[in-house]
């Protein structure tokens, strides 16, 4: 099930902090790409050795930008990478922070510059970002890092950059 809301006001928002941010935060990870990024069989179960993947091999299908109450298939989660979306994981982030995750993935809804968020068992109060090669990993949701991290890699997928 996907749920979406739109503010305008918080699009705005985001822009604002991410210029008053500046800089990316220092946890961001580079993740390099293994030598192998197409596409698997449909419905392929994929082990990427990691939690949260930022490439490698995918479905050619895609989780579409939204807020998700259900897991989603990793090969697809890594192909809405590879598209130029940030992908955004929770488990228990508290109602504000919630809201604002169903807030960002409404205002970025595009096939290849969309926000997607699903849940992750054992993250507790933290969040994840992952973009293509690129990882945040976060023991609470902090909205200047977060912004930071979606305006430096939104849309700059390695499949259709459009930003």
């Amino acid at each position: 099930m996907i749920m979406r809301t739109f503010t305008a006001a918080a699009a705005l928002s985001l822009i604002f902090i991410a210029a008053a941010a500046q800089d990316l935060p220092p946890e961001v990870e580079t993740i390099p790409a293994g030598p192998d990024n197409g596409h698997l069989p449909l419905d392929y179960v994929y082990d990427y050795g990691m939690p949260f993947p930022t490439s490698g091999p995918h479905s050619p299908r895609w989780t579409w930008a939204g807020f998700h109450t259900e897991a989603q298939p990793p090969t697809e989660l890594v192909h809405a990478l590879e598209h130029g979306n940030v992908v955004i994981y929770y488990e228990q982030p508290g109602d504000a922070v919630a809201q604002r995750l169903r807030e960002l993935t409404g205002e970025h809804t595009g096939q290849w510059d969309g926000i997607v968020a699903v849940p992750s068992p054992g993250l507790g109060e933290g969040i994840v970002l992952t973009a293509w090669q690129k990882r945040l990993a976060l023991p609470r949701y902090d909205e200047e890092k977060a912004a930071a991290f979606i305006d430096a890699f939104r849309g700059r997928g390695p499949e259709k950059a459009v930003r």
